[in-house]
């Protein structure tokens, strides 16, 4: 009866490791496999338009808050000056390719970002 005691002392923690990683090791190849991803995860495909759109937006809010801040006494007007001049031409890029892709076709109104649906081709 002492041997049978001393086996089960030895193997019944071990087991019981064994048989706990196991399970965990289970769980987790559950959680990770078997989870369906929710279509809202994957990004849209957005068209070229849709980017040159949503960069001129961001321009457009830049020189916004350049503006704002410009107001507020936190640039000198030499630098004020030099940060509009550089996001004026880049906005002026960016319309040049938006009227390329469009073939200055329809005029585009700026889209408000509360309201925009993603818009898929």
């Amino acid at each position: 009866m002492m041997v049978t005691f001393a086996f089960a002392a030895i193997v019944l923690p071990d087991t019981v490791m064994v048989s706990a990683c196991l399970v965990l090791t289970l769980a987790v190849l559950i959680f990770v496999f078997w989870i369906e991803p929710d279509a809202g995860d994957s990004a849209p495909h957005r068209s070229q338009l849709d980017q040159l759109l949503e960069r001129r937006d961001s321009i457009y809010d830049n020189l916004r808050d350049l503006k704002f801040e410009n107001r507020a006494g936190k640039y000198a007007e030499q630098d004020y000056e030099q940060m509009r001049d550089a996001l004026d031409q880049e906005a002026a890029q960016v319309l040049l390719e938006i009227e390329n892709v469009t073939g200055n076709q329809a005029h585009l109104a700026r889209r408000d970002p509360a309201t925009a649906t993603s818009r898929r081709p």
